[in-house]
C-alpha cells in the first residue's frame, strides 16, 4: 500500500505546487488537503475537506494514517493586518498542526519557513519564524524537515508587490549570483515542492534544515528537467 500525505496551505503558490507533485507521485496513494477554499484541481488521489484554520482540532481525524504532513501556511504582516495575526498565521498554525500530526501518529512533518529564520532575530518576521522552527522540532514527531527558500517564483493568486518587484530585480541579477551570493538565488516554488517531495520519500528522521542552495540542488528535476542523481 501507498503512503498518505496531508498537506496545509495547498492555495498557496508552494502547496499548489506541493500538491501537484505528489499528485504526480506514484509513492502517494492519497493526498489529503486541508484548505479553506475549494482547490481548482480534481484527481482520483485528491481528498479535500474546507475547514476553518481556527477549528483545526476538529478535523483531527483527517490526519489518521498520514505518514507525511506538508505545511505551506504563510502570510505577509501586510494581508494579516497586524504582527499579532502574521504570528497566528506563520507559527501557531503550523504548531497545531504539527501537534496534531504528533497525536495521530504521522512520522514526518515537513515546514517551509524562510531564509534568515531566527528565534533570536531582532527582525519581527525572522523572529517569528525562527520560533516556529524551534516549536515545531520540540513536538517529537520522528521526521521533521524545515525548509529557508529565498524568494520563490512563480504565479500567485494574489498580487503582492513587493514580492513581484524583488522577483523581477532577483531574474535581473541571477546571472550575477556566483559563489557566495549564490545561495540567496530565487528559485521557482515547483523547485521547493519539488525537494519536499523527494526528502519526504527518504523518510529520514530527526530534525533537519535546508537552506536555499540546498534546496535547489534537492529540487533540480523541477527546475531544469534533469533527474536527481
Amino acid at each position: 500500500m501507498g503512503l498518505q500525505a496531508l498537506v496545509l496551505g495547498a492555495t498557496g503558490l508552494v502547496g499548489g505546487e506541493l500538491v501537484a507533485e505528489l499528485l504526480r507521485s506514484e509513492a502517494y496513494d492519497a493526498v489529503v488537503v486541508l484548505t479553506r477554499r475549494p482547490l481548482a484541481v480534481r484527481h482520483p488521489k485528491l481528498r479535500e475537506t474546507i475547514i476553518d484554520l481556527e477549528a483545526l482540532e476538529d478535523h483531527a481525524e483527517t490526519f489518521r494514517g498520514v505518514r507525511d504532513v506538508f505545511c505551506c501556511l504563510g502570510t505577509t504582516i501586510r494581508k494579516a493586518g497586524s504582527q499579532a495575526k502574521f504570528r497566528k498565521v506563520d507559527l501557531e498554525y503550523p504548531l497545531r498542526a504539527a501537534k496534531i500530526a504528533k497525536r495521530q501518529g504521522a512520522g514526518q512533518f515537513l515546514a517551509v519557513t524562510a531564509m534568515g529564520a531566527d528565534p533570536n532575530s531582532k527582525i519581527f518576521y525572522n523572529r517569528v519564524k525562527g520560533e516556529a522552527e524551534k516549536a515545531m522540532a520540540s513536538v517529537g514527531i520522528q521526521g521533521v524537515h524545515l525548509f529557508r527558500p529565498s524568494l520563490l517564483l512563480g504565479e500567485r493568486n494574489e498580487f503582492r508587490f513587493g514580492e513581484a518587484a524583488g522577483a523581477w530585480v532577483m531574474k535581473s541579477l541571477d546571472p550575477l549570483m556566483r559563489g557566495k551570493a549564490a545561495k540567496y538565488r530565487a528559485m521557482p516554488a515547483r523547485t521547493l515542492a519539488r525537494a519536499m517531495v523527494n526528502i519526504a520519500l527518504t523518510g529520514t528522521a530527526g530534525v533537519h534544515i535546508y537552506p536555499n542552495d540546498v534546496i535547489r540542488v534537492l529540487g533540480t528535476e523541477a527546475e531544469d528537467g534533469c533527474v536527481n542523481a
